[in-house]
């Protein structure tokens, strides 16, 4: 099994990682099919994500991001392919300006469902962890 670990310094703050998380993980769904759930803290988030082959967790600090995924046996064959495009596109998202749209209203806008929060309701669900 195969393992990506990615670790991105930012200066966003909280409510600015969450909504680049929210973005994250709005992409990896309607672009990878990933199932994605996010675990809302008083201190930092956690977007857990998984699909056949893949799974694994988007840690959202005030100040950094951490992800970690294992990849199955097919898909490790192509590890650094993935590592590299999920590079690219966390840098993307860090580099574009935050708006202040929640994720709920972008992705009714773009006609999609946003992420489940970990209780299961939609994006703007409050959740602590731990």
């Amino acid at each position: 099994m195969s393992e990506i670990r990615i670790h991105r310094e930012h200066d966003l703050g909280l409510e600015g990682a969450r909504k680049v998380a929210w973005r994250w993980a709005e992409e990896a769904e309607s672009k990878f099919g990933m199932a994605c759930t996010v675990i809302e803290g008083e201190f930092g988030d956690t977007v857990e994500f998984n699909r056949s082959g893949v799974h694994g967790q988007l840690i959202v600090a005030p100040d950094h991001f951490d992800l970690q995924a294992k990849l199955g046996f097919l898909l490790g064959a192509f590890s650094k392919t993935i590592e590299t495009e999920i590079e690219k596109n966390l840098d993307a998202l860090l580099a574009k300006p935050t708006k202040g749209a929640n994720a709920k209203v972008a992705a009714k806008a773009a006609g999609k469902s946003a992420p489940k929060a970990a209780n299961g309701k939609a994006a703007g669900t409050k959740r602590k962890a731990g």
